[in-house]
């Protein structure tokens, strides 16, 4: 059977996620930051980067530097 992963972004969608899935009678659990399988370090740095590029606080690579292209 297929395996569905869903990331709701507000408490009302998570709501609703769940009253479908009890309402269908579908099994499923739900995993947080406390209980996930990654690395609390590693998420914590993923998190913090994405604050950093939601302030603007991002560099810009050029591609076509020597540093990226082949030779």
């Amino acid at each position: 059977m297929d395996i569905f992963i869903a990331q709701p972004h507000t408490i009302e969608q998570a709501a609703a996620l769940k009253a479908v899935m009890e309402a269908l009678k579908i099994e499923y659990e739900i995993k947080t930051a406390e209980n996930s399988s990654y690395n609390k370090a590693f998420v914590a740095k993923i998190l913090e980067s994405k604050q950093q590029a939601k302030e603007g606080k991002t560099v810009q690579i050029d591609l076509e530097s020597p540093v990226f292209t082949k030779t």
